[in-house]
């Protein structure tokens, strides 16, 4: 997102501050209201939506009349058609089709101009952002979450690529020739919900707001992980889990797979959250840590830890130290085997 900034000769760290967002420390994660103030303020200082990253700036004003354009429709379909014919006049370097195929529906996103090196990171963005303002504008149009069946990016997998699984799906493949977005060609035909008093609350924030908040889709994703924190230290099951919703674990799981996440995923990904929070923020044994997440044993947090970060954790705790230059006593050390 900073590197329009950085093409254009500008210094991103004013616009950092004020969003109280520190990236000297790479391992900790930014809190979505604060990613979303700082995607704002940067569309603000540049007078561009589309973060100087293409060959003409998208003016601001732009995202809101895209969402005009597509409240007149009466079914997604159309509003998805409509949104591709608005985005060519401001936005030309990118194509955007849809297109149906027997039960399937394809999302296209196609550059009509090179936007740089195929693994840019400034290119890699443009292809996130554009997916993730299609998506979170089309779920809340129809009032429901639109689960994306498989998304194939047009670049080599990204460092945070872990993260594809839950902001678009845990089908999420790379080097591809083009971005192509799988649906299900029902949702095509649902109808169009909003009307101008709801799109004037929609519109409150945004665009930053709404590209990174609008999570209508993932509602029993963060139901399933308050219920995960809430009973911390113990491990809940997804059995336990499905009993707290009143449902069968069959239709927790359906429901989850609509949102494209699952159990296990959304498990880990809380886990390995928390885990590097206390990590590099807490003096707090690992073993310590491991039982608190409800590890078994401190091993099997280990493993877990290695497959999130390539790291164990206490060689990544070792290199937050080295990186902040703490000068503080050293972290307590950790008997515990694994």
């Amino acid at each position: 997102m900073l590197a329009g900034l950085e093409r254009l000769g500008r210094d991103p760290a004013p616009l950092l501050a004020d969003a109280g967002i520190d990236l000297d420390n790479p391992t900790l994660r930014i809190e979505v209201d604060r990613y979303a103030a700082l995607y704002n303020r940067i569309i603000a200082e540049l007078g561009d939506e589309g973060f100087g990253l293409f060959s003409q700036p998208v003016r601001p004003g732009s995202f809101e009349f895209l969402c005009r354009s597509m409240l007149g429709a009466t079914t997604l379909a159309d509003a998805l058609e409509r949104a591709g014919r608005f985005l060519h006049l401001v936005l030309p370097d990118l194509n955007i089709t849809i297109h149906r195929r027997g039960d399937m529906a394809q999302l296209r996103i196609v550059e009509t101009r090179p936007l740089g090196p195929r693994d840019d990171p400034a290119r890699v963005f443009a292809f996130e952002w554009l997916l993730r303002l299609l998506h979170s504008v089309a779920c809340w149009l129809v009032g429901r979450g639109l689960a994306l069946e498989a998304v194939r990016f047009p670049y080599a997998r990204p460092a945070h690529a872990d993260d594809y699984a839950l902001v678009y799906t845990e089908h999420s493949s790379f080097e591809a020739p083009d971005l192509e977005a799988s649906l299900r060609a029902n949702l095509l035909d649902l109808p169009i919900r909003r009307d101008e008093a709801a799109l004037a609350v929609f519109l409150d924030g945004a665009p930053g707001k709404i590209s990174m908040l609008y999570r209508r889709d993932r509602e029993l994703v963060f139901r399933v992980r308050d219920l995960l924190r809430d009973a911390l230290p113990a491990a809940l099951t997804v059995t336990e889990a499905a009993a707290s919703l009143h449902m069968s674990t069959r239709t927790l799981h359906r429901r989850l797979e609509e949102e494209g996440s699952g159990f296990r995923l959304i498990k880990d990904a809380f886990r390995r959250d928390i885990a590097l929070s206390r990590l590099t923020k807490t003096r707090q044994r690992i073993a310590d840590i491991a039982a608190d997440l409800g590890y078994a044993d401190t091993s099997a947090f280990y493993r877990a830890f290695v497959a999130w970060t390539g790291l164990a954790p206490d060689r990544f705790r070792r290199q937050v130290q080295m990186h902040t230059g703490e000068d503080a006593a050293p972290f307590p050390p950790d008997t515990a085997t694994h």
